[in-house]
């Protein structure tokens, strides 16, 4: 930790850890812990004797997909909002160029 980190403590699945965090990060983290443990009591289900390594892991893995699509579609988007935004340039230029011929 850092000399401006404070620990904080935090559940998943019935265990206590304590992590350290910038102060103005600290509802940030805390709310990451609720949807992490969230997503691990999902994946464990009513198997209480679930690995909490493999969950966790399991876990890491749908954030990690989910991460990864949501980057695909946000590049998805900018690339047709450039591509929008050069056609919206080839007609202005056209128009500015159509007024100064005459």
């Amino acid at each position: 930790m850092s000399t401006t980190s404070e620990a904080v403590s935090i559940r998943l699945l019935d265990r206590e850890y304590t992590v350290g965090c910038e102060p103005n990060e600290r509802e940030d983290l805390l709310a990451a812990a609720r949807m992490l443990d969230g997503k691990m009591r999902e994946i464990r289900g009513g198997n209480r004797m679930a690995a909490l390594d493999r969950v966790a892991v399991l876990a890491a893995l749908n954030f990690a997909h989910e991460l990864q699509q949501l980057r695909g579609e946000s590049g998805g988007r900018e690339r047709e909002l450039a591509r929008t935004l050069d056609d919206l340039h080839r007609k202005l230029d056209s128009l500015f160029d159509a007024a100064a011929s005459r």
